[in-house]
């Protein structure tokens, strides 16, 4: 019989109410255990008094629910128990539950384990239950939401059904030579094949969209050495997250402000001044900060506004179409500003003052808003997900020019287990089905 597994589902720290749940065989068991009473009807909130097994002492009151399988989160006998959220509680139950034998302490990610080994989730929903509970924008709660509720699925297990009819025809015309096969079974079968590589291929053309709503929008802050980077960081962050200093070099490292932008998670980033380095620690300050410029999904290149007309070539260098320039000191600037440089438009900004912030935030956000903006296919979210795609293409590929017939079903095989992977999903039993359902074979 398999272990019973319990843990704090609620999150550490005191708290009004925990939530303790229960999962496995001996779920009702635990209820009975400790509270003198079986366990209720399903899914009906009853008020019980928890109480030791070891000396029958209480412990506290509270509701108990019980969800009885295959109807539960994890499709085994679940119960939760719903008791007061301080500390003493918490560890009074858990250590009564420890007392009941086959009950353990459930690892990391357990019961959403179980609930897909018992088919209740497929990978990609089982992934989305971690990111619905690390969700910190919007964007990122949305996401995660679609994608629990079966929206990757639903496109990986399209292009699977495609393909897994595919194989069954390519399995046909080995396996069932003699049988009266559709004439334009080959033709139609290449044609398909190139269809279906097309749609996966443009799948994963998408600027890595997904990963960066889920893991955040990386902006880099790039310029000479004392033009404001690290005050325009302070003033997005709305505190004092890096060093302001009038000392050239003051910022050796790499600081990264965490914060949402138009719903969406960003990862701002002030670097070290770029400029020929005095010393080992500048120069590593340095590649650093050309390695963040180098690897953002948006750089933000400060000037002087000070120091027009003459700009700093080091930071030109980064000026191009993934780039909003920013003209800092304007407070002080005392001279007309260009509308461009190197042919990008300029955000006037003094972030002393605060002055142009605002039109710089906007300006911002609205570039984060339309790299990432929904589209009508659920985005890929992971790099798992992306190097499975990648190898069923790869495997289309070869089909496409394989000599023989046995290659090509087993290119295309190979391409159903690459997504098979993505939500767990494998089984020959499907190409059995399609070949007698489209064919007849037998008949």
């Amino acid at each position: 019989m398999r272990d019973t597994i319990y843990a704090l589902a609620s999150g550490t720290g005191t708290a009004g109410v925990a939530v303790i749940r229960v999962s496995g065989p001996a779920a009702g068991l635990a209820v009975e255990i400790l509270t003198g009473d079986p366990a209720p009807e399903p899914r009906l909130a009853r008020l019980r008094r928890f109480h030791d097994p070891a000396d029958g002492s209480a412990i506290d009151q509270g509701i108990v629910l019980w969800f009885p399988g295959p109807a539960s989160y994890t499709g085994e006998d679940i119960a939760e128990f719903h008791v007061h959220g301080g500390a003493a509680v918490i560890e009074a139950v858990i250590s009564a539950m420890t007392a009941i034998e086959t009950c353990r302490s459930a690892e990391p990610g357990e019961f959403t384990r179980r609930a897909f080994e018992n088919g209740k989730l497929d990978l990609t929903s089982a992934e989305a239950v971690a990111d619905l509970v690390a969700a910190e924008t919007v964007a990122q709660r949305r996401q995660a939401l679609g994608q629990y509720d079966g929206a990757l699925a639903a496109l990986y297990d399209g292009w699977r059904t495609q393909l897994t009819t595919l194989l069954a025809h390519a399995e046909t015309t080995i396996d069932f030579s003699d049988e009266d096969l559709p004439e334009d079974t080959y033709t139609s079968m290449a044609h398909n094949i190139l269809c279906v590589r097309e749609q996966i291929s443009q799948y994963i053309d998408d600027q890595h969209r997904g990963e960066r709503i889920r893991t955040g929008f990386r902006v880099a802050i790039v310029g000479a050495p004392n033009v404001g980077k690290s005050s325009l960081l302070n003033r997005i962050a709305a505190r004092d997250a890096a060093i302001v200093s009038e000392t050239a070099g003051t910022t050796r490292d790499v600081v990264e402000v965490h914060m949402s932008l138009g719903g969406y998670a960003g990862i701002i980033a002030d670097t070290a001044g770029l400029r020929e380095p005095e010393g080992d620690i500048e120069s590593e300050g340095v590649r650093r900060a050309r390695k963040s410029a180098e690897e953002a999904d948006l750089r933000v290149v400060v000037f002087d506004a000070t120091a027009l007309p003459a700009l700093d070539g080091f930071a030109l260098d980064y000026v191009d179409g993934n780039t909003i320039v920013v003209l800092n000191k304007t407070d002080i600037a005392g001279q007309d500003l260009p509308a461009f440089v190197a042919g990008r438009p300029v955000c006037p900004v003094s972030a002393k003052t605060g002055d142009g912030l605002e039109g710089f935030l906007a300006t911002l956000t609205a570039e984060v808003q339309a790299r990432l903006a929904i589209s009508e296919r659920p985005p890929l979210t992971r790099a798992r997900h992306r190097e499975a795609l990648e190898a069923c293409v790869s495997a289309l590929e070869r089909a496409t020019t394989a000599a023989l017939p046995e290659l090509v079903a087993e290119d295309i095989r190979l391409a159903v287990r690459s997504l098979g992977r993505i939500t767990g999903r494998v089984d020959v039993e499907d190409v059995l089905d399609v070949i007698f359902r489209d064919f007849c074979i037998g008949k």
